[in-house]
Order: C-alpha cells, then structure tokens, then sequence
C-alpha cells in the first residue's frame, strides 16, 4: 500500500462517530487548559493519560484523545496572551509582543481570529508534512547531536538580540538573567547546589509556572493597578471580530514562511515550539520592510509565532512516531501513554501498526478543522473578557495566578518567589527591558547546557566539537552575522546622523 492509500485508512480510523466525539472532547478540553496560565499542553495531556487508561480507551483513541488536547492547547494559549498579555505556555511568549498591543487597539477580535487562521495553516501544513516527509525528514533529523543543537540554541539567542531594533544590548542582558536564572538548582551531574543561597526552595532550581506568571501576570496586575482610577474598565474590543481579506493576504506569505520554520524545528527532537515561535518571528522581524510595526501590534509578527506553534506541534510527532524520539516535552508525555499500551514507536510502527499511526494522523486533520470551527466562533466571547472591570479583572487573574503556581509544589515558597520575580519584573518593564527575553534566556538555557555537557563527554572535553560538523559551522557563521548585525546597525545609524549634522 501507497502513502496515500494508508491515510484513507487512517480517515476510517479517525472518522468514525466515536473517535470524532473522542476529539471534539480533546479540542475543546485543550482550548481550556491552554487558556488557563501555568498549565500548558504537558499539564493537559499528563492529567487525561490515567483517566483514558482507566476508561479502557483503544490505543488509537487515546491517542487521539492526546493529540487532539495537544493542539487544543496551542490554540488555547494564543487567548490569556492577546487578550491579558500573559503567555499560557513557553511558546506563547512570542505572541504577546503583538498580539496585545493589537488588544490595546481595540483589535482583539481581529488579532484572536488572525492567530486562529494561522495556527489552523500552520498545523495543516505541517500534517501535510508528516504525510509527505516523516521518513525522509526523520533521517535529517538524526544528523543533529548535542553539539549541533547547542549551537542551535545560541543562534536563537544571538537572533533575539540581533532582531532587538534599538536596544539590543537590553535584549541581551535579559537574555543573560534568564540563562543565569536557569542555573539555579542542585547541578544533575555533580549534585552541587548552585545560586541557592542556602534556601531549600531553591534545590530543584525555578519552576517554569513561577517564572513565567511572576514575570508577566505578577507584573501586568501591577501595571494593571498603576493605570487604574476609580471606576476604570479594561480596555474594550471595539470593531470587527473577524479580519478582512486584505488582512488575510498581507499575512499569508508570513504562514507559508513561519510554517516551514514551525515543522522544520518540530522534527528535531527537543527544539519544541518555543524555539520555532521565536525564529519565526525573528526571521519576519528581519524580512519586514522598514515601516513595519512589530513589537507595537503588527499582523505579521502575530501571524508567525502562532502558525511556527501549530506547525511544531504536528511536527514534533515525526521523531516520536518513526524514531521513539519525543520532539518536545509534550510528545514525551504522550510516548510514556504508548507504553502504557505496551506499543513500541520506531520505523515498525508503520509496518506492524498503520491503525494506530494513521488514524493519528488523520485525526490531525480532523482536529485542526474542529479547532478552526469551534474557535472562530467564540472570538465574541472570549473578547469580553477585556469588558471586565479592573477591580474584578486583577483579583481574578491574581487567583488563578496563586493556584497555578501553588499547585506545582504545593508551598508558599513559591508564592513568595513569584511574587518576588513578579515586582523585579515590573521594575524591567519601566526600564524598557524585554521580559520575553529573560524567558526565553530561562528556557534555552537549560537546552544549553545539557547538550553541552553531552558534547564535552562524547569529546573527552575537546571543544572543537562544537564546531566539526558541516551543520555546526554552518549555524555558527548565522550567528556571526546575527552579532555582526546589531552593531552594523549602530554604525550606519551614527554614519547618517554624522552625515545630517555636516550637512546642515
């Protein structure tokens, strides 16, 4: 049997009345659990594991049950980061840098339909992609060691900052105290505390929930609290809920780009969508035109993170599916639901099992148009969440803020600490500090050093393994040209100010 002809298998696995009500289940519960800051897809998918399990679910079904939440919450935490500025996961950080500026315009339907429409091109690409190219695309893929993907995680690093406009040196230094933020804990290799300060708390280092709603929700409350009077609303969503065909065309070259750069990222195992969104909009940021707007509530800079999200979403399945590789944290999760089953991923699944791959795949059609259709729809709804007065809006988000991070260790250090991180970050954000480069410093830095520590022990400590392979002094010469670039900038613009002065 032909590619094809498996996938018309797969639609009679996905398409039956059970496993069609299986995912419309999974879709609306990820919109849910992605809307809700702190629990993201990994949350989602972790907590519906024993209970498919424990309802006798057949392996296809769960899976697509999983798959199906997955997406949901890719979809799910575009609304909490247009509409409140405050990211329901890693790889809505992006969104944020223009998806609520456009909320603040009064563009909220406009922006929550836009992201719809692109999360919905980028996941149907990127299945197409995992009909097409999952066997070729596997094999690339393998080609990537430690070395390769540290080097990887500098070039992002080194495009945030390069990609920064006029403050690239804050851009760095942000980066700087995430990286340093992620050394904080007992050191997995040699057990030594590090930057704990003799605090408990600290041993098993920052949680990611704490960071990131100290960082943005503690700090958008006080951002809240400093702008309000008495009697305030929140800002009002005035205008269309939908974007107009002129929107949609000035987008779509940004779709097919950020998609490619979403799958591409999605195979490789461990990049994740948090990688793929930031490339994506860095790599937009680069190819706009001068009088673009990102960062202040450009399409194109809303567009791109959340096609390259849905992309990698699909995309991390090809390493979990023919290698039994997870491709991100949330396709770990799920490969432990697959031995749950006592299923065994790799290049025999397809042989042995086209059923259960297949069916999953096709069910990622199935989801995409389900998530499409359900959420367009709901864009009026969700837009009344910034009709919420002020005095009820912040205690609301303080609540779910305080639950979503007491739940991760169940102790009022963490509370302390968000607290803590959430007036330093507000404290950055009236000093023009970009704080979704501290997060992104944070999430990379402990990619970082794993993959360089794996490196080191495959080389016996010799360095120049970082730069042996082709890929590695391929990456290394884009980031050359991405600390090349910020400095360049400064020189042309000094050079025109120069020219200016003598000419007048």
């Amino acid at each position: 049997m032909d590619t094809f002809s498996y996938l018309g298998q797969g639609f009679g696995v996905a398409l039956s009345p059970y496993n069609l009500f299986t995912a419309l289940c999974g879709t609306l519960i990820g919109t849910i659990v992605g809307l809700l800051p702190g629990l993201g897809p990994i949350n989602g998918v972790a907590l519906l594991i024993p209970i498919a399990f424990a309802l006798g679910l057949p392996p296809e079904t769960a899976l697509i049950l999983l798959a199906a939440v997955y997406l949901g919450c890719e979809y799910g935490g575009r609304i909490s980061s247009i509409l409140l500025n405050i990211p329901g996961e890693a790889s809505a950080v992006m969104t944020t840098l223009d998806g609520y500026p456009l909320a603040r315009q009064g563009k909220a339907g406009v922006a929550l339909s836009i992201s719809a429409w692109s999360s919905f091109v980028g996941g149907l690409m990127a299945t197409c992609g995992v009909v097409l190219f999952a066997p070729l695309l596997a094999k690339w893929a393998v080609a990537f060691g430690p070395a390769e993907y540290f080097v990887l995680m500098v070039f992002a690093i080194t495009c945030l900052a390069g990609m920064a406009g006029n403050k690239p040196m804050k851009t760095a230094i942000a980066c700087c105290i995430g990286l340093l933020l992620s050394c904080v804990g007992i050191d997995s290799n040699s057990g030594v505390y590090r930057f704990t300060f003799g605090s408990l708390g600290l041993a098993d280092g920052i949680q990611f929930v704490v960071l990131v709603l100290g960082l943005f929700s503690v700090s958008e409350i006080l951002v809240l609290l400093e702008r309000t009077h008495h009697g305030q609303k929140a800002i009002e969503a005035k205008g269309r809920m939908l974007f107009n065909l002129k929107e949609g065309l000035s987008v779509l070259a940004t779709n097919l780009r950020s998609g490619a750069v979403g799958f591409g990222l999605g195979i490789l195992p461990g990049a994740g969508a948090t990688l793929a969104s930031a490339v994506a909009y860095m790599s937009e940021k680069r190819l706009a035109t001068k009088d673009n707007k990102f960062g202040e509530g450009d399409l194109r800079g809303l567009a791109a993170p959340e096609t390259a999200n849905s992309a990698s979403a699909c995309g991390s399945l090809v390493p979990m599916l023919t290698l039994g590789v997870p491709g991100s944290g949330t396709t770990a999760v799920m490969l432990g639901a697959l031995t749950l089953y006592n299923i065994t991923p790799g290049p025999l699944l397809f042989q042995n099992q086209p059923d259960i791959v297949w069916g999953l795949i096709a069910s990622l059609f199935v989801a995409n148009i389900m998530l499409i259709v359900m959420n367009v729809p709901m864009i009026k709804i969700f837009t009344k969440i910034l009709a919420v007065p002020y005095w009820a809006l912040v205690p609301a988000i303080a609540i779910i803020t305080s639950i979503g991070v007491y739940a991760v260790h169940a102790t009022a250090f963490d509370l302390y600490l968000m607290i803590g991180i959430g007036v330093a970050g507000y404290i950055l954000r009236k000093m023009d500090f970009p704080l979704s480069a501290i997060l992104l410093g944070f999430i990379l830095g402990g990619l970082m050093e794993q993959n360089l520590r794996r490196a080191l022990s495959l080389s016996n400590g010799d360095l120049s393994i970082l730069w042996s392979s082709s890929i590695s002094l391929a990456v290394w010469a884009l980031v050359a040209m991405m600390v090349a670039l910020p400095i360049w900038r400064i020189w042309r613009a000094r050079r025109k100010a120069a020219t200016l002065q003598s000419a007048s």
